[in-house]
This record gives C-alpha cells, structure tokens and sequence, in this order.
C-alpha cells in the first residue's frame, strides 16, 4: 500500500516538471529500483492507471529499471551480489555488510511533448 503515496508523489513531480516546460502531454516516466527497493513495479502502474487520469500524463509509459543487489563485506570488504537475498559473505562467511546498490529508487527522467 506504500505506493500509492510514492506514486501520487511522482505524478507531481511529472506534472510539475511538465508545466514547466509548456508540455502539452508527458509520455514516458523511467523510473529507477533498487533489487532491495520494497516497492512493487506492478503497484506502481496499477495507482499510476487511477491517479494519472484526466491529467497530462494519464497515458504515459512507465519504464522500470532494477538496479542489482551490491553488498561490501565489513570483515574482508569483498564486493558481491547476494544470491537470494543471503547476505552472507561468500569469500569469508562474514554477517555484517554494507549496502552499495539495491535500495535505490528514483524517477531518472521524464519525456514530454
């Protein structure tokens, strides 16, 4: 249910952005999430569909971009991927790590008419 908010604060960001920039239409959003992001790409579109109505962007394209999971080892400091959301260290079994990428989650742009 957290992104519905998430969702409506990115039709303002559009719209502002939008206006802005005298456009009559906003056809393309790409938005950037992380591996370990809680939102839901699927959530996204289906409020998208309800709240971009009636509005300059109702019939935009949403394009989702999943960054991968990028962990650093506070023991060894090896750089990995988790496999399956294991975030232990493959190189020396250490527990405790460090986030690099994966939690991200952003709107990278914006294309208008």
């Amino acid at each position: 249910m957290h992104e519905l908010p998430v969702t409506e604060s990115i039709l303002k960001l559009a719209l502002r952005h939008a206006e802005k920039a005298n456009a009559k239409r906003v056809t393309d959003l790409y938005i950037v999430m992380g591996e370990l992001s809680s939102m839901v790409d699927d959530s996204i579109q289906f409020y998208w569909e309800i709240i971009a109505k009636d509005t300059i962007a109702e019939k935009a394209v949403l394009h989702f971009r999943r960054v991968p999971a990028e962990l650093q080892c506070m023991t060894c400091f090896e750089k990995y991927r988790p496999a399956d959301r294991e975030l232990v260290c493959p190189k020396c079994g250490g527990v405790g790590a460090k986030v690099i990428a994966g939690e991200e989650f952003l709107l990278e742009s914006i294309d208008v008419e």
